[in-house]
């Protein structure tokens, strides 16, 4: 592990490129992870909206809107398992190396324990308003239904 790590800082010595490269890659890593935890607590936001208007059009509105989430969260979350194979590939020369030299690691242990309780709670956030997706959308009128079925892409 240590020749690889060599070889890696090496690789990041030689070309400055890379080296940007691998750390815009472990900010937009970061900002995904952010993305989906806020996500999860926008829709959260409408949802509770809907609820203290327990309305069918609220419901529909809260339909649409977790329908155009929907795509915002999965393109977080690929990018956080996208992303996430360059940061591990080259997590100890560039990070750990970096903040080990300055007596950082503890800040950079609790960096990774709040992202993992961010992605986490993102997750049982999306799955526990599934349920609620569903049975709004059993409960619509038809002709919101039919609205909603129309309208696809969520807008």
């Amino acid at each position: 592990m240590n020749e690889m790590n060599q070889y890696l800082t090496s690789l990041l010595q030689q070309s400055p490129w890379l080296g940007v490269a691998v750390m815009m890659n472990n900010y937009f890593h970061d900002v995904a992870t952010a993305m989906l935890a806020a996500s999860a607590f926008c829709l959260y936001a409408v949802h509770r909206v809907e609820a203290a208007l327990a309305t069918p059009e609220a419901a529909l509105f809260f339909l649409k809107t977790h329908r155009i989430m929907v795509r915002f969260f999965r393109f977080a979350f690929w990018w956080i398992i996208a992303g996430g194979v360059p940061r591990t590939i080259f997590y100890v020369s560039f990070e750990w190396n970096h903040f080990a030299d300055k007596q950082q690691v503890p800040a950079l242990m609790v960096k990774h324990v709040l992202m993992v309780v961010l992605v986490v709670w993102g997750v049982m956030a999306w799955r526990k308003l599934k349920a609620k997706v569903t049975r709004l959308t059993g409960s619509l009128p038809p002709e919101l239904r039919a609205a909603l079925d129309r309208d696809g892409c969520g807008c």
